[in-house]
């Protein structure tokens, strides 16, 4: 099982870091977990297709992990020789979220049914809300999920894939809770979006400051995968962008709290599980 990090970065936007968005590849099969900015350009680097994707998991709406879910849906669709419908798994709301999404596309489906004779079908999506427990087992694989805080963003989800003897962990945007320790529980690889709160802190805007109440920090990621007796620490989605220079800052930073392999995400990372 690979972790493959497509897109590291936030709402920000920085030239070297795509929107949110995780690859979890076991063996032939792709989970896709949030679709943020340039998700399949980062996808198209390490062979992942829209037509081919097994699934798609998204952990909460909020617009950075969820810019370039219509492009999934659209580049799936007209790569398709046949109607090949996309599972897409979110918390609740997620089913008006999925329709408001084809909503949008209507008139491109229009252009492209008037132009293309073979291609007669709409996009398809299977969207199921998924909350506590199981959400997905098949040819040896499960993924569980967990409530999150990302509070007043409700419902957030986080998830827990059992695959190869080995656990992945997607936390999204959370501060540490109880869903987050349950799904944490002897993860080999545990992937957290994190902030570094001194220079948010300091930071003139009350906007940007505000970020602090509904993000681990580094500490707090680090404190969090101590606790569970996680292998690898991967911070990710992180905010601010780091400087050049400075990436071994995080990653000090949370190795003061935590025993095991600290990585800092950037786009393409690939870690084995």
């Amino acid at each position: 099982m690979h972790v493959i990090i497509l897109g590291s970065g936030s709402p920000l936007v920085v030239p070297d870091r795509a929107g949110p968005s995780t690859l979890v590849r076991i063996g032939k099969t792709d989970l896709l977990f949030d679709c943020g900015r340039a998700v399949l350009m980062r996808g198209a680097a390490v062979g992942m297709t829209a037509r081919a994707l097994t699934a798609l998991f998204v952990t909460h709406m909020h617009s950075d992990h969820t810019t370039d879910y219509n492009d999934v849906i659209t580049t799936r669709w007209i790569s398709s020789p046949e109607p090949n419908p996309l599972n897409a798994y979110g918390p609740l709301g997620f089913k008006r979220f999925t329709q408001a999404t084809l909503t949008m596309l209507d008139t491109d489906v229009h252009y492209r049914i008037a132009h293309h004779a073979d291609l007669q079908h709409a996009p398809q999506v299977n969207a199921h809300e998924v909350s506590e427990g199981l959400v997905y087992e098949r040819a040896g694989i499960r993924i569980l999920a967990a409530a999150t805080d990302h509070s007043p963003v409700h419902p957030t989800m986080g998830f827990r894939i059992e695959a190869e003897g080995k656990v992945v962990v997607i936390a999204g945007d959370t501060v540490p809770c109880d869903g987050l320790t349950q799904l944490c529980q002897g993860a080999d690889v545990y992937v957290q979006t994190v902030i570094r709160r001194q220079p948010i802190e300091q930071s003139p805007m009350q906007r940007f400051r505000d970020v602090l109440d509904y993000h681990s920090d580094i500490e707090q990621a680090a404190q969090t995968a101590q606790a569970c007796g996680v292998r690898t620490l991967i911070l990710n989605h992180p905010v601010p962008p780091p400087q050049p220079g400075t990436e071994p800052e995080w990653i000090a930073q949370a190795k003061a709290h935590f025993s095991g392999e600290v990585l800092l995400a950037v786009d393409l990372m690939k870690v084995q599980a």
